[in-house]
């Protein structure tokens, strides 16, 4: 196991004390709090000397704490019994963010492999440009443009097999999967 970087052990005792009234007051539950408190935590070493890379520890902390409170909540209520004059519910189709992350792992899966290197390491396993530079032979500037290209050919097969489009921010905003299978004609 590999020792805890100073850079998140700082930002942790900076930014611990926040995270826990956030989520005492959310929950109304200092036990809870602690628990998930801990998970944020968990989460954030999951990210090993890759956490020292993030420009802001604060606001990353606070998303995955949001996003762990979230998951919990989710699962409270999906676990809260239902009474019985409620109405079914209308089958919601999925976000398109959850169809995207359908189409991702085909859509990575069809780059080359150091494109799909590149982009795992950095952008999915959040390690520095540098261990992607020596995993590659490459100096610091040319992993880092080898990423940016990889980027990009993702992005475009991202809107030509899966119909992304991104809005004026780059963010994913609308998205039409390709049919799965054809649909039969009766």
């Amino acid at each position: 196991m590999h020792h805890t970087p100073p850079c998140l052990l700082n930002a942790w005792s900076s930014h611990a004390p926040e995270l826990k009234h956030y989520l005492d007051h959310r929950l109304g539950d200092a036990d809870e709090a602690a628990d998930l408190l801990q998970d944020a935590f968990i989460k954030a070493l999951r990210q090993g000397r890759g956490f020292c890379a993030v420009r802001n520890p604060r606001a990353w902390l606070f998303q995955v704490a949001r996003n762990t409170l979230t998951d919990r909540l989710r699962a409270q209520r999906e676990h809260l019994p239902l009474s019985e004059d409620l109405p079914a519910p209308a089958d919601t189709p999925p976000s398109p963010l959850d169809r995207l992350a359908e189409c991702l792992p085909r859509v990575l899966a069809e780059l080359s492999e150091a494109d799909r290197l590149a982009l795992t390491l950095c952008d999915i396993e959040g390690q520095p440009q540098q261990v992607l530079a020596d995993r590659l032979g490459l100096s610091l500037p040319g992993a880092k443009s080898r990423l940016q290209r990889a980027r990009t050919r993702l992005q475009r097969r991202l809107v030509e097999a899966c119909q992304v489009r991104f809005d004026e921010q780059g963010r994913v905003c609308c998205f039409t999967p390709r049919a799965t299978e054809r649909q039969s004609k009766s």
